[in-house]
């Protein structure tokens, strides 16, 4: 048996070896995806059955969740200000900015799960509208303490996200404050 003989061989067998790998694979594969197709189905019965207790189709639980995805989500998406060598700065890029929006977004989302305490639901939206308030500080001291366009050569959208957070903020406990009148107008007249 020569050298050619040898490899063709073993090329075969490899070739034999692939094909039941591949078939195990693909078995594995329509398993995989039969299991995630019905753990999907099933999450989103339980989603629509509880959507009453999640309490979400309140104006201000959807104020909010905007908030957060403003806070968390758009902050990956525009750049705070972009630096003389033409290099974009994002949040995730500074920690302190970076922990400033996910704590912001983290309020967010644990002051839609307390609808059912409106006062504890009104004071994190306070809470929150402060930590955008210093987000903000921040940016502007950035921005004006920065002598001779050093580190900042141009200003990105990134830097108005809180503006948009607090104004959702605000709206979220307006709407808030008239759940809590509306509950007590109710308890005075019983």
């Amino acid at each position: 048996m020569n050298y050619f003989e040898e490899n063709r061989s073993y090329s075969e067998e490899l070739t034999k070896y692939n094909r039941v790998c591949y078939i195990l694979l693909l078995q594995l594969y329509n398993f995989i995806l039969s299991f995630s197709a019905l753990f999907i189905k099933e999450t989103v019965i339980f989603v629509v059955d509880n959507l009453k207790n999640f309490m979400i189709q309140r104006i201000q639980s959807i104020y909010l969740l905007f908030a957060a995805g403003v806070s968390a989500g758009l902050t990956f998406v525009f750049n705070l200000w972009t630096t003389v060598n033409d290099t974009l700065v994002f949040a995730k890029d500074n920690m302190l900015y970076f922990g400033l929006f996910l704590g912001s977004a983290a309020l967010s989302l644990i002051s839609i799960f307390l609808f059912k305490n409106r006062k504890s639901q009104f004071m994190l939206g306070r809470l929150n509208i402060i930590l955008n308030f210093i987000l903000l500080g921040l940016f502007v001291y950035q921005s004006l303490n920065i002598s001779g366009e050093t580190n900042v050569s141009e200003k990105g959208i990134g830097i108005f996200l809180p503006i948009i957070s607090i104004v959702l903020l605000v709206l979220a406990n307006k709407a808030i404050k008239k759940d809590e009148d509306l509950v007590k107008s109710v308890d005075r007249l019983r």
